[in-house]
């Protein structure tokens, strides 16, 4: 429904960061992760960190990718193309060896961490790889039980920024870092201040998919980035769930009677739910949801779903919500 914000980022005024001083020691999610020089060749599991290294000019460094559920972002798609991609979804491990990186980024820790369906962050340290996992996906968060986590702290942008300035120094381009996040704090601000009136008025519930249209769709709890954003535009959460991407039946979502419905919007073919269509043509003829004022009154906004996980584009997302609840009129 909505273009994607231009994710190439104006430079703005200069910003002048400490190089980095090899060999580097970095904490990350409760590891220490070595590098006696900045890494030539990435393998990057996860959109999101793969597009943190886009952002901060390093694509001539990934030599391969995996884990995508959306174009990349706008301005990248000459230099994505370049590069090969190892799996839309799960790559193996010898896949991702085979490309002979010195540093592994992993967007999740499903795919690569204790229980990894990739690998375990040991294997590739036997190896001699380092392996560098997104803070948003470990801090604050338990994913000892598998399946997406569950979250316990809320989580907040300032875990996207210790990526983008982790990454930053690894590889010495501390400025670029820099700007990026300033860049990012400017655009919520600007978000925020568009819904400023709206505080306390609507509620929402954010549905990524489901893994079968007849049983419980995904839909967001509290602590993760879909509660981060309705938090920026002063928007209630229905769902009271600490688990990242709870199921909840359309009978709870029905009673809890949400103002807006935001439905994800991903190129992703998982489950048929991925669709944003079929998503959209089950709310219309589905016998409870059908019925819920959001659906009856059209206040159904797609989202991509990128935003809607701890990502880079967490700050599209505020952007986008605020920008479709302004042209429909429901924060006034």
């Amino acid at each position: 429904m909505f273009a994607s914000a231009i994710a190439v980022f104006p430079l703005a005024q200069p910003v002048h960061a400490a190089e980095t001083t090899y060999p580097l020691t970095i904490n990350n999610c409760g590891r220490e992760i070595n590098f006696k020089q900045a890494p030539t060749r990435t393998v990057s599991v996860g959109q999101s960190t793969t597009e943190v290294l886009y952002l901060l000019g390093l694509s001539d460094k990934v030599a391969g990718t995996a884990l995508w559920i959306g174009p990349v972002l706008k301005g990248y798609e000459d230099a994505n193309a370049k590069i090969e991609r190892l799996a839309d979804n799960d790559p193996s491990f010898e896949a991702v060896i085979g490309k002979k990186p010195d540093l592994v980024t992993t967007q999740f820790q499903w795919q690569i961490g204790p229980e990894g369906v990739v690998a375990t962050p040991e294997q590739f340290e036997e190896l001699g790889i380092p392996v560098y996992t997104s803070p948003a996906d470990c801090m604050g968060k338990d994913n000892s039980g598998g399946g997406d986590g569950v979250r316990n702290e809320v989580f907040t942008m300032d875990l996207i920024y210790q990526e983008v300035r982790d990454l930053a120094k690894i590889f010495n381009v501390q400025d670029r870092g820099e700007e990026i996040v300033n860049d990012l704090k400017t655009r919520e601000e600007a978000a925020r201040a568009k819904l400023a009136s709206a505080e306390g008025k609507l509620s929402a519930v954010f549905w990524f998919s489901s893994a079968e249209l007849d049983i419980d769709p995904y839909v967001a709890g509290r602590k993760g980035a879909p509660g981060y954003i309705m938090s920026a535009l002063g928007i209630k959460n229905v769902i009271e769930s600490d688990e990242e991407w709870p199921t909840v039946g359309w009978e709870t979502v029905a009673k809890a009677n949400p103002t807006i419905i935001v439905a994800g919007k991903m190129d992703r073919r998982r489950f048929p739910a991925d669709d944003v269509v079929v998503k959209r043509e089950f709310l219309a003829s589905d016998p409870v949801a059908s019925i819920m004022p959001a659906v009856k009154e059209g206040h159904i906004f797609d989202m991509d779903a990128q935003a809607m996980n701890p990502t880079i584009r967490t700050i599209e997302g505020i952007e986008t919500l605020a920008e479709a609840i302004a042209a429909s009129g429901l924060a006034k």
